[in-house]
């Protein structure tokens, strides 16, 4: 009887912490995948936010610069698009979201994530506070394409429990993004050999979709080494984020010790 009352508090105790824990920070293990076909498109490092679902980095169909001066960015996935990198998104992401959660997901090693290759990291977030998700990587060779989400509450990462609500995120050649910034020329196209990254013709276009635009770059050589081939379709899956919570050491051994007392019991 006694080992009955002492599995049942210790049950209980598991419920509460649970309860608590929702209300509290997770670790989460975000992982990324270049399922683009072999000698297609890699991908820049994935910058990302958990936020409250306001920050907006990029409109569809508007242009990513200041009508008619076309030397300030307005828009902050400029710098992802056209360079791989973060260095205006994210200061515009925490000036939207003081409390947001930021970071990003690099290959392991230098240069861009590679068709097959995978790479992930771990991450603390507070789902109570910063229940969205927002993503965006630059897609190459190309001077400035990228994968991201327009609207800021498309991805709901967690629920009002605090429980992941998608597990993963799978991006398609459809999805691909022009940002309409910078002209189309292989001799300015990030991950290519001799393709000078820095230098940049204004297109004065708008963002939209254009995975097709990639085939500019078709017979060239990469920085890996390999000779771009785009071949992918519309319906191709290219890249997927995965999700998964990391249970905390404590609650993984009160879960072990709720299992073995009720052992005990049935015995």
């Amino acid at each position: 009887m006694k080992i009955m009352k002492f599995a049942i508090v210790s049950l209980v105790a598991i419920a509460g912490s649970a309860g608590l824990a929702s209300a509290q920070s997770v670790e989460l293990r975000v992982t990324v995948q270049n399922l683009a076909p072999s000698n297609s498109v890699a991908f820049a490092g994935l910058r990302m936010g958990f936020h409250n679902g306001t920050f907006d980095s990029f409109n569809a169909g508007q242009s990513a610069f200041l009508l008619g001066q076309p030397s300030i960015a307005t828009a902050p996935i400029v710098s992802i698009a056209e360079g791989g990198t973060a260095t205006t998104w994210f200061p515009a992401f925490a000036a939207a979201e003081p409390n947001a959660t930021f970071g990003s997901i690099l290959r392991n090693g230098p240069g861009a994530l590679r068709p097959g290759e995978t790479s992930s990291g771990v991450f603390t977030v507070n789902p109570s506070v910063n229940r969205f998700f927002t993503f965006g990587a630059m897609v190459v060779p190309s001077n400035d394409h990228f994968i991201g989400n327009d609207d800021p509450m498309e991805y709901q990462l967690f629920d009002a429990q605090g429980n992941l609500a998608i597990s993963s995120i799978s991006q398609f050649g459809r999805e691909i993004w022009d940002a309409g910034s910078e002209a189309t020329n292989p001799a300015n196209a990030a991950f290519l050999v001799g393709g000078v990254n820095a230098n940049r013709v204004d297109e004065n276009g708008v963002v939209r979709f254009d995975f097709m635009g990639l085939n500019a770059y078709n017979g060239l050589t990469t920085a890996a080494g390999y000779t771009f081939d785009r071949q992918f379709g519309a319906n191709d899956e290219i890249y997927r984020i995965s999700f998964e919570i990391i249970p905390a050491p404590g609650a993984a051994a009160m879960l072990g010790l709720g299992g073995l007392m009720g052992l005990r019991r049935r015995r």
